[in-house]
């Protein structure tokens, strides 16, 4: 395959097939364990379109509650969630980029917003900042940790992609609200334990795209079996650290797997989908493909003005 000379700012999905989506639990230091994963998830971009490759480039959202999880990945993505709950009501706050066309108050800084959506009650005060557009209006936040209100952000990103195909955003003509099976999700965990209770997010994603017919569009990583020290959210000793590279690497290895819509369990998949790690190199080329597409059919694209 040919290698891209660069890879730039995803087109909308209306130029393509599929609306993409990032999700990535909170979970403190163990965001060690996704970030592992989307390691390989990059390298494999990169061996398909070359080493400008990034995943920013790939989603058209990224949804994430800590630092460790999301922001230490770029920022161009067309639309960008980052969650955050605005207390004393516990409100949420949800910081888009489509949002901002419409409400210039949410346009805060990146560092901002990952302040304060790290600050984990216990840990971190709640963190204060204001914003102001262009008129001298303001606007006062005052955030702690998105994760006390949805820890698995993947339902909020597809409720944001929903609101703004409601509200005829063209950039996802013709996509329809119940357009599931155009949907592609990426989802990771940054693990936990058996004895916690089920994932009511991950259920029911799962119930919409296995309704569909659509299994194979979501994928969903997550390690149900920590314990000890490797299930603490702030221990950032060497050993564990490594340790926790280990279990992303291993995770990588496992059968994919997905929630037991009768039981709740989370059971490797029978129709024979291989590992994580393959299902991922799968997808790697779904989103390359995605990619292509849409610059191959966007008048904004460099490659479509090509010739002309």
């Amino acid at each position: 395959m040919e290698k891209s000379k660069s890879i730039g700012q995803i087109q909308a999905p209306t130029y393509g097939n599929l609306i993409t989506i990032l999700s990535i639990d909170g979970g403190g230091i163990k965001g060690i364990i996704p970030a592992t994963i989307l390691a390989f998830l990059e390298s494999e971009l990169q061996k398909l379109d070359g080493e400008d490759a990034r995943l920013a480039d790939y989603f058209d959202v990224i949804a994430g509650t800590s630092t460790g999880g999301l922001c230490s990945w770029p920022f161009n993505t067309a639309a960008k969630v980052i969650r955050a709950i605005i207390g004393p009501r516990l409100q949420p706050t949800i910081f888009s980029s489509y949002k901002v066309k419409n409400n210039p108050l949410l346009d805060a800084r990146l560092s901002d917003i990952c302040i304060g959506t790290s600050a984990a009650p216990t840990y971190l005060p709640a963190y204060d900042f204001q914003t102001e557009d262009s008129q001298g209006n303001t606007r006062e936040f005052n955030l702690i940790d998105g994760g006390l209100a949805a820890n698995n952000p993947a339902l909020v990103a597809m409720g944001e992609i929903t609101k703004e195909i409601f509200e005829e955003n063209p950039d996802f003509f013709p996509i329809k609200p119940m357009d599931y099976h155009r949907f592609l999700v990426i989802s990771l965990g940054t693990g936990s334990s058996k004895e916690e209770s089920a994932d009511m997010v991950d259920i029911h994603i799962s119930e919409a795209f296995q309704a569909l017919h659509s299994g194979k569009n979501y994928l969903r990583i997550e390690d149900d079996a920590l314990s000890g020290i490797l299930a603490s959210v702030d221990t950032s000793t060497k050993e564990n650290l490594e340790n926790l590279v280990m279990v992303g690497e291993m995770l990588l290895k496992k059968p994919v797997s997905r929630v037991n819509l009768e039981t709740g369990h989370v059971e490797p998949v029978s129709e024979g989908e291989g590992t994580n790690e393959e299902a991922l190199i799968r997808l790697a080329k779904l989103l390359s493909d995605e990619r292509r597409l849409r610059e191959m059919r966007s008048p904004h694209s460099e490659s479509s003005q090509i010739g002309k």
